[in-house]
């Protein structure tokens, strides 16, 4: 096998052009005319009392075990088995209640054999997703979802591409039909997500917020020498003037320039800022990020629905947390 030269650049773009291209035709054909059975496939999962096993061999694997993940972080508990461990004991992790996802191009993968015979002895929903509408595995399928037959994106014709990729797609259309069936939204969503980037996003200000003695709290007619005192031991350069639990006023490092002049004189609620900009627990910690950013603030208390004081969020609880 002898390399070609990798001078010509434009060549190497018209390869991927081409490869995308057959790709993306064979998505168009797909989306023109979905698979058979797709609406059946989604009640069947929506059905289920368990989970969704999903399996394949070799490329097929590959993207069953996608398929599985994507099910699993939006709603559908669903899982990768191997057909190769499942034929060594691990078929004891599909139950009665379960809902089988099969892959495979040509349909007569051997690998999946014991998994076909299992859920047909034991009634267990099979749906196959396919290229050969006459294979063992569509025959055997409950429900059978015929990918489109268009050639492979490869020189040689062979190498799985176009098919892997519209199975893929495919398993993406089936989770965001079950999520929009569930009525799965964002909130849900984080509880998937609590890492990283799509974790921080949904973050919410209760989830990171300072509470209880952490709290930096006076009473409106607290000495600012007290005051001084309560700011230095809690560390967020700011204190909250609550009187009767209700927040009334907050003080800053800029609050207490403005009140140099005979500071140690005054009560903290002659030098707060009344009416201070707030957080509520259930705002976005992002959103509450900007707020900060708007108004070149490092930290806001946070008010229930009634005015009551019941914690602080920092700037830096919103780096911390990845929200940038």
């Amino acid at each position: 096998m002898t390399a070609s030269p990798l001078t010509d650049k434009g060549a190497i773009r018209g390869t991927a052009s081409r490869v995308l291209r057959a790709e993306a035709e064979a998505l168009a054909a797909m989306a023109d005319c979905p698979p058979e059975g797709f609406a059946r496939a989604v009640t069947l999962m929506l059905g289920a009392q368990g989970r969704v096993i999903v399996s394949g061999m070799g490329k097929s694997g590959h993207i069953a075990r996608k398929i599985a993940a994507t099910l699993a972080s939006t709603g559908a508990p669903a899982l990768f088995l191997h057909p190769g461990e499942a034929s060594h004991g691990d078929l004891g992790m599909v139950t009665g209640g379960d809902v089988c996802l099969l892959l495979s191009n040509s349909g007569e993968t051997r690998e999946l054999s014991d998994l076909i015979q299992y859920t047909r002895r034991f009634d267990i929903p099979m749906i196959a997703i396919t290229r050969v509408s006459d294979s063992t595995l569509a025959r055997q399928a409950d429900v059978a979802l015929i990918l489109p037959d268009m050639p492979e994106a490869c020189a040689i014709g062979m190498a799985p591409t176009t098919s892997t990729t519209c199975a893929l797609a495919l398993g993406d259309a089936l989770a965001v039909a079950l999520m929009e069936e569930r009525g799965f939204a964002a909130d849900a969503f984080h509880v998937f997500h609590p890492g990283g980037k799509l974790g921080a996003q949904f973050l919410r200000v209760s989830d990171v917020m300072h509470s209880g003695d952490a709290l930096p709290v006076v009473a409106p007619d607290t000495s600012m020498g007290e005051t001084l005192i309560e700011m230095s031991a809690k560390g967020f350069g700011i204190a909250a003037v609550v009187e009767g639990g209700a927040l009334r006023g907050a003080i800053t490092d800029g609050d207490l320039r403005r009140n140099l002049d005979g500071l140690m004189g005054c009560t903290a609620g002659q030098v707060a800022t009344s009416s201070p900009r707030f957080a509520t627990p259930d705002m976005l910690l992002s959103e509450t990020l900007g707020l900060m950013n708007r108004h070149k603030i490092g930290a806001l208390f946070v008010v229930d629905e009634g005015g009551r004081l019941c914690g602080l969020v920092h700037i830096h609880d919103c780096l911390r947390a990845g929200v940038v």
